[in-house]
């Protein structure tokens, strides 16, 4: 636990896939915040660039000690090698154990929040057997929860996905009222908790085109979704829908709700990467802990060539902090 009234511990930060641009980015986002937002990075020092300097840690609180100066780092030993834009599945331990590391501190009140940098999952099938759809799902698992939320977030939008990493044809049959009254309850939980919001406006998608237009494009709306957001309207919730999702997000639109539930995976992702894609932050509701990551992929393609935007992790770092300071004040 965090206690209030003391220096807020530093920020996690796991390593992600060392041949991707997850070391660059790190290094870049130390030096813009190496002064006001203490982090410690989770991972082998080899795969770091070498042209910072770096301070080999053995406890989080020596970070905000050494973090004006150097990127502090809580080592780890890879097995594998490290070539840019080409993964190898011997270092797939090495990233879960680095995962499961921040979460270890997180949990212990150590770390005053994780962040994640990507991972790149098939890697870590065959190096690992990693048995989980992404770091959201692993997350939930580590942590016990049976129930998680996505949410991507930047200053111009907060979407949540009801239905993740499934294929498009079997959204239908996964959502179901207890489904998105769950999704519903823990992303208003978040908004007030995490991002301050006393009584959210909570906007729904609709399932299908135009939110089915009374039947003629589908059913799911006139058969539950209607009612279940009549159900959980509130006096400190105010949940409207089911919207068409093509008027969901232009800017008049945006601006009568604090966070848009939408039903599947695209419907949430592509407004939100069109409309900020350098400050996106993934952050993960329902935890037991605060976590965000920056909202893009290892990025093998740029990988090593200096070029890697690190503005979604400074943003998810600095994200991470806001929450982890509103989290330990007064209320």
């Amino acid at each position: 636990m965090i206690t209030p009234g003391r220096p807020l511990p530093p920020i996690a930060l796991s390593c992600g896939e060392p041949a991707g641009i997850g070391p660059e980015i790190t290094a870049k986002a130390w030096q813009l915040l190496k002064e006001s937002c203490p982090f410690f990075w989770i991972g082998d020092p080899r795969h770091l660039p070498g042209d910072i300097p770096l301070a080999v840690i053995n406890a989080p609180k020596e970070a905000l000690k050494v973090c004006a100066q150097a990127l502090p780092v809580l080592p780890l030993e890879f097995a594998g090698s490290t070539v840019k834009g080409h993964a190898d599945p011997k270092n797939a331990p090495g990233v879960v154990r680095s995962i499961e590391r921040g979460v270890e501190l997180v949990q212990a009140g150590a770390a005053s929040a994780l962040c994640t940098v990507p991972i790149h999952k098939k890697a870590l099938i065959d190096g690992a057997q990693f048995a989980f759809p992404g770091h959201t799902e692993f997350l939930a698992h580590l942590a016990r929860r049976s129930r998680v939320v996505m949410m991507l977030a930047s200053p111009a939008l907060r979407v949540v996905p009801a239905t993740i990493h499934i294929a498009l044809r079997d959204v239908p049959h996964v959502l179901n009222p207890d489904l998105l009254r769950e999704v519903i309850a823990i992303t208003a939980q978040g908004l007030r908790s995490q991002f301050g919001i006393a009584q959210p406006r909570i906007a729904v998608a609709g399932l299908n085109p135009h939110a089915g237009e009374g039947g003629a494009m589908g059913q799911e709306e006139l058969l539950w979704i209607n009612d279940l957001i009549r159900e959980l309207n509130s006096d400190s919730l105010t949940l409207t829908g089911p919207h068409p999702a093509d008027t969901l997000f232009h800017a008049a639109a945006r601006a009568r709700y604090d966070a848009a539930i939408c039903m599947y995976h695209d419907q949430a992702l592509i407004p939100i990467k069109t409309l900020d894609f350098d400050r996106g932050v993934n952050v993960t509701l329902g935890l037991p802990f605060i976590r965000t990551s920056p909202d893009h992929g290892t990025a093998f393609d740029i990988a090593g060539t200096g070029v890697a935007n690190p503005s979604s992790l400074i943003e998810a770092l600095k994200l991470a902090q806001t929450m982890a300071q509103r989290s330990t004040s007064p209320t």
